[in-house]
C-alpha cells in the first residue's frame, strides 16, 4: 500500500495469490504477440504452467515452444484440443474466430479462457456462454485488468459504499495503431478501437456503473470501415457513464469514478499499479506492492481462475460471462451508431 494521510486506510487486496495455489495446465490456441506475454507472465510470475501449444502449422508453434519452454507443440489447434495433459485452452486467436475456438474447445472437453473481446457480438458471447453451461466446464473472457490488486481493491471499496452513491464513471484508451497491425484495421479480424481498446474503457465504466439503461455514441471510421475513435455516453439511473477509444493517438488512458463522498482516479487503469481516493478532503493512495509492471498483470487472472476450478466453479464470480455479454451489448449498440457493418 502506497501513502495514506490521515487515519483514513484501505482494504486489503483480494488478489489471487501467484504461487502456493491450485495448478492448471495451460494449452495456447494461437501463438501471437499477446499469447507470449501470457506464457512468459505465467511462468514468470505464477506456479501455472502452459504445457502445449497448438496453431495452424508447426512453423509457428514449435518456436513458440522453444521460447517458453513448452513441452508439447501442435501443428493444427484440433491436436491441442485432444491433448489429454491440457486442463485449459487460452485462445489467443484473432477476434473473428473466438466463438468459434472456444465452442471447438468447450466440445472437447475443456475449460476456456477467451481472449478479449469474448466474441464478436453479444449474440456470439451468448452462445460461448450457453455452450459452456451446457458442458459443465469453466469460460471466461480475459479481463486481466479486473484480477489486479488494484481492481480487488476499487471492487471493496465501491461495495462497501467508500464513494457514496457513485455517480459518474468514466476511462479512457487510446493508442496509434500503425497501419500494418491488421487486427486492428481488418475488418474481416474484427478490427477497429472498440473491439480491441473499447472493450477495457466499457467494462471499466460498467464495472462501477452496472449495465445502462441507455447507450448512445459518436466516433469516426477510417478507410477501411472500422472504427478508429468512439466517445460512447452510457445513461443510467441518477448517473452517466463515458468510454472513450481511439486507434489514431495515445490518450492519457485514465479510470474515473466519482461519487458523492469521493472521487477515484486510476492513471493507466488498463494495468498494474495504483490510484488515488479523495474523500472528506483527505487523500488514500494505492500502489501495488507486488511491483509487476505492464503485462506481467496478465498472470493474476490465471491464478485465480486456478482456484475457481479447484472450487468447482464454472465461473469467474469477479468477472461473469453476464458481464462480458453486458459489455458486447454496450459495444453493438456503439458500432452500430457508428455505422460499423457487422
Amino acid at each position: 500500500m502506497g501513502g495514506v494521510t490521515a487515519s483514513l486506510s484501505l482494504p486489503a487486496s483480494t488478489a489471487a495469490p501467484l504461487r502456493g495455489g491450485p495448478v492448471l495446465r495451460w494449452g495456447v490456441l494461437g501463438p501471437g504477440e499477446i499469447a507470449s506475454a501470457f506464457t512468459k507472465a505465467l511462468h514468470d510470475h505464477t506456479d501455472q504452467r502452459v504445457v502445449a501449444v497448438g496453431s495452424r502449422s508447426e512453423e509457428r508453434s514449435a518456436p513458440f515452444a522453444a521460447d517458453h519452454g513448452v513441452e508439447r507443440s501442435h501443428a493444427s489447434y484440433k491436436n491441442l484440443l485432444s491433448d489429454p495433459s491440457v486442463d485449459i485452452v487460452y485462445i489467443a486467436t484473432p477476434n473473428n474466430v473466438h466463438r468459434d475456438h472456444a465452442l471447438a474447445a468447450i466440445a472437447a472437453g475443456k475449460h476456456v479462457l477467451v481472449e478479449k473481446p469474448i466474441a464478436m457480438d453479444a449474440a456470439q458471447a451468448r452462445e460461448i456462454a450457453m455452450a459452456a453451461r451446457d458442458a459443465g466446464v469453466f469460460a471466461m473472457e480475459a479481463m486481466w485488468t479486473r484480477f489486479q490488486p488494484k481492481s480487488t481493491v476499487i471492487a471493496r471499496l465501491l461495495d462497501d459504499g467508500a464513494l457514496g452513491n457513485v455517480t459518474f464513471a468514466s476511462a479512457t484508451l487510446g493508442s496509434r495503431f500503425p497501419q500494418h497491425v491488421e487486427r486492428i484495421w481488418d475488418p474481416r479480424l474484427g478490427g477497429g478501437s472498440l473491439l480491441d481498446l473499447g472493450t477495457y474503457s466499457v467494462w471499466w465504466t460498467q464495472f462501477a456503473l452496472g449495465t445502462p439503461t441507455a447507450v448512445s455514441a459518436v466516433g469516426s471510421l477510417g478507410a477501411t470501415g472500422v472504427d478508429v475513435q468512439a466517445v460512447i455516453s452510457l445513461t443510467y439511473p441518477g448517473a452517466q457513464g463515458v468510454s472513450v477509444s481511439g486507434a489514431l493517438a495515445t490518450l492519457d488512458n485514465t479510470g474515473v469514478i466519482a461519487g458523492t463522498e469521493g472521487l477515484l482516479t486510476s492513471a493507466h487503469f488498463l494495468a498494474p499499479g495504483g490510484f488515488v481516493l479523495s474523500t472528506g478532503g483527505r487523500t488514500l493512495e494505492y500502489e501495488d506492492p507486488s511491483g509487476l509492471v505492464w503485462r506481467d498483470g496478465l498472470c493474476w487472472q490465471a491464478a485465480a481462475i486456478a482456484g475457481h476450478i479447484a472450487d468447482g466453479r464454472t465461473e469467474a464470480p469477479e468477472h461473469p460471462l453476464a458481464a462480458s455479454i453486458a459489455v458486447m451489448e454496450t459495444l453493438d449498440a456503439a458500432r452500430a451508431a457508428l455505422g460499423y457493418a457487422f
